[in-house]
């Protein structure tokens, strides 16, 4: 009784359920773009204080929601627990990261497979002995669907920070030779948080900007970026079209 939490996700008088699925989008400008695609260009948008929450058109069957924007392992927590909360059991994640290897350059596609946590939000989560990582149903069924649109992506761990502003180059270095691909600031928490709850978690990362070299090199408005955040975006709203 004592380690039991106080407060509980829990779906909420006039919440909507949102079906086995849900796409989180991290950031503000796919959580956009998405929204207005069909079949939820013409949905419904809710205000779930923290992020907005789209729904489908009532005449789509489409079986899942739209969320986000989330910034940092902590609100991105809030978000995948109240989604579960509403009824997801499958959740597709669509961020963007910092490549930490020469190989990997701004608009290139990551499918993280675990994560190395350097946040503190995915401490809080026991799930007792192994590594939390991507659901491997999930991840074999994104590798396939990148691979028959001929779309080349890598896949490997990542590093997740809440002090962005903190990678140095002691710790890129470290992570580089280590063999990790890219930093990001969400993937470690809610890969924990997908094993403790019981659900199923895959994502697909855009390299954003570039730390291999020891400085930073931003790709946020390079037309290549853009493109390809747009299409990983669209990858994931198809395939739950396909699949279900």
């Amino acid at each position: 009784m004592e380690h039991k939490a106080i407060i509980e996700p829990r779906k909420g008088d006039g919440e909507p359920a949102v079906g086995p699925h849900a796409l989180m989008a991290l950031t503000r400008a796919d959580l956009k773009h998405l929204s207005k695609r069909d079949p939820f260009s013409g949905g419904s948008r809710r205000d779930m204080t923290l992020f907005s929450l789209y729904l489908a058109r009532q005449a789509s069957s489409l079986p899942m929601a739209i969320v986000g924007p989330f910034c940092g392992a902590p609100l991105a927590v809030i978000g995948l627990e109240k989604v579960i909360a509403l009824g997801a059991r499958n959740v597709w994640v669509l961020g963007w990261c910092g490549s930490i290897q020469p190989e990997l350059r701004v608009g290139d596609l990551v499918i993280p497979t675990r994560a190395v946590s350097e946040e503190g939000t995915s401490k809080h989560y026991p799930i007792g002995v192994g590594e939390a990582g991507a659901h491997p149903n999930l991840l074999d069924i994104l590798q396939r669907e990148l691979e028959e649109k001929g779309l080349p992506f890598t896949q490997g761990p990542v590093w997740t920070t809440d002090a962005p502003y903190r990678e140095t180059a002691q710790k890129v270095r470290h992570y580089r030779e280590a063999g990790v691909l890219a930093v990001d600031m969400e993937l470690s928490a809610l890969f924990t948080v997908a094993v403790y709850r019981g659900v199923r978690l895959t994502a697909l990362l855009v390299v954003s900007d570039e730390l291999f070299d020891l400085k930073w090199v931003p790709g946020f408005s390079r037309s290549r970026f853009r493109k390809r955040s747009h299409r990983a975006g669209e990858i994931l709203l198809n395939l739950v079209t396909i699949l279900f």
